[in-house]
């Protein structure tokens, strides 16, 4: 299987819903689910060598689900851009593994989340009293955790919401770059990969955020698939907001009774080695791993990275 199949699933808010769209590889009938949530300003297709590696491991008998949060690549924009935010996304996923749960029971629930993608792994994770289709039965964290550090918000927020044009994928690739090479060497082939599933055709787009296609047209210039207004959330963060954030997501964090894998790039500038090391020591006391070369985030493509993931969920 190279391409995974896309559908959506509508999802509520206060000003009347959005639809989350979601990119699904191997085994829709297989009742081992992995969900894999990516960063701020990516999209589900992060995920596709990780996705592939998976199903080899386990001979095609899994089912891999990789959304795009609302807000970027295929899903909706909120109308109100205040709403991107952690809680929003984690009653999205709710919503979505509900779905999954009625086209095929759960029996076996993994979740690998990137970034912000592990920050909503924590809250369902960390949460009992949500209605999860089965509990969460092993977590991946990759590159965060309960201490967020503010310069790498304020690093992250210098450029998030400034979409630009591309007048080719090359340009964009290197545009991208610029402002990503701290996820670590990548051949120019794995990047131009990254890239391609960021971007839009500008006629395309919508003035919603959808598009008429799934994939990448032909027609530059390019744009980059999500709301520029996901960045007015980070950019009204205070002291004071994230004094009060890291001590709930500690809470969420303690509250975790899943065996968790804690992935970190060694130079990481958004999860310090401390507070890695802490993660180590309370809550479920994850298992560390880093690698040498890599800031925020590890992408999960190199063999090292990917391999990790694999062991820890399928050995």
């Amino acid at each position: 299987m190279t391409e995974p199949s896309l559908f959506f699933v509508p999802c509520a808010d206060p000003d009347g819903g959005h639809r989350t769209a979601c990119w699904q590889w191997g085994d829709a009938a297989s009742p081992h689910v992995v969900l894999c949530v990516h960063g701020l300003t990516r999209q589900g297709r992060d995920f596709d060598v990780l996705a592939q590696a998976l199903l080899a491991r386990a001979n095609g008998k899994l089912r891999v689900v990789c959304p795009d949060v609302v807000g970027r690549g295929r899903s909706d924009w909120l109308r109100n851009p205040q709403a991107y935010q952690v809680p929003t996304y984690a009653a999205d996923m709710l919503a979505l593994l509900a779905h999954l749960h009625g086209e095929q029971a759960i029996e076996t629930l993994d979740y690998v989340g990137t970034s912000m993608g592990g920050l909503i792994g924590m809250a369902l994770a960390g949460s009992p009293g949500l209605p999860l289709p089965v509990p969460i039965r092993r977590l991946v964290l990759n590159d965060v955790g309960p201490v967020v550090e503010p310069a790498a918000i304020a690093r992250i927020g210098a450029y998030v919401g400034q979409m630009g044009r591309f007048p080719s994928l090359e340009a964009a690739a290197d545009a991208m770059w610029a402002l990503s090479s701290t996820f670590g060497p990548h051949t120019p082939e794995q990047w131009r990969e990254l890239t391609r599933h960021l971007l839009v055709s500008a006629a395309q787009r919508t003035a919603d955020g959808s598009a008429k296609t799934a994939s990448l047209a032909d027609t530059p210039p390019y744009v980059l698939h999500y709301d520029p207004a996901i960045a007015v959330p980070i950019r009204a963060i205070t002291p004071e907001m994230f004094a009060s954030a890291e001590s709930a997501m500690w809470a969420l964090y303690d509250a975790i009774t899943a065996p968790t894998l804690l992935l970190r790039g060694a130079v990481s500038d958004l999860l310090r080695k401390e507070t890695a090391l802490e993660m180590t020591q309370r809550g479920p006391r994850a298992a560390l791993v880093e690698f040498d070369g890599v800031g925020h985030a590890p992408t999960l493509v190199a063999p090292a990275q990917s391999g990790a993931v694999l062991s820890f969920l399928l050995d």
